[in-house]
């Protein structure tokens, strides 16, 4: 896995990553930045919640869970001091389905946080990581946003 970022003047840089896809960086104003894309500790988080989410869809899937929508919302404290690492993290999964386990989604989760998940794994040398779970009954003819997903 490969990636490059390229300082774009003041604190702001384009990052682009190895399968080719970009994304403006910022600094927060308070250092410089001109609040023109994401801070790098938000991309650092946001990647977890990607990561842990991605995981729980294709294990409810091979586990014969209807889902529709997965949402992970996650909320992170860092340290005071530098280096300012994440020290705390709250992932709320909110997962809308058909009929859903709530024991199928809970061991997702948890496959996720213990044995798949590389960000959260790696984040969790620092941080006291925590996951939630809201399970939401979807409407009859609500369907998931590929066709080939169950």
């Amino acid at each position: 896995m490969k990636t490059r970022v390229r300082w774009q003047g003041d604190v702001r840089f384009e990052g682009e990553s190895g399968s080719g896809h970009r994304v403006l960086i910022d600094g927060a104003p308070e250092h410089g930045g001109g609040n023109a894309g994401m801070r790098p500790m938000e991309m650092l988080l946001m990647g977890a919640a990607a990561c842990t989410a991605f995981d729980v869809v294709l294990i409810l899937g091979k586990s014969r869970q209807t889902i529709v929508d997965c949402v992970v919302d996650a909320d992170a404290t860092r340290a005071p001091t530098d280096p300012k690492v994440f020290t705390h993290i709250a992932l709320r999964f909110t997962v809308t389905g058909h009929d859903l386990d709530r024991a199928a989604v809970e061991r997702a989760v948890g496959l996720s946080k213990e044995k798949y998940c590389s960000a959260t794994i790696m984040l969790g040398k620092t941080a006291t990581i925590e996951a939630t779970i809201e399970l939401v009954e979807a409407t009859r003819d609500a369907k998931p946003p590929r066709a080939n997903m169950r």
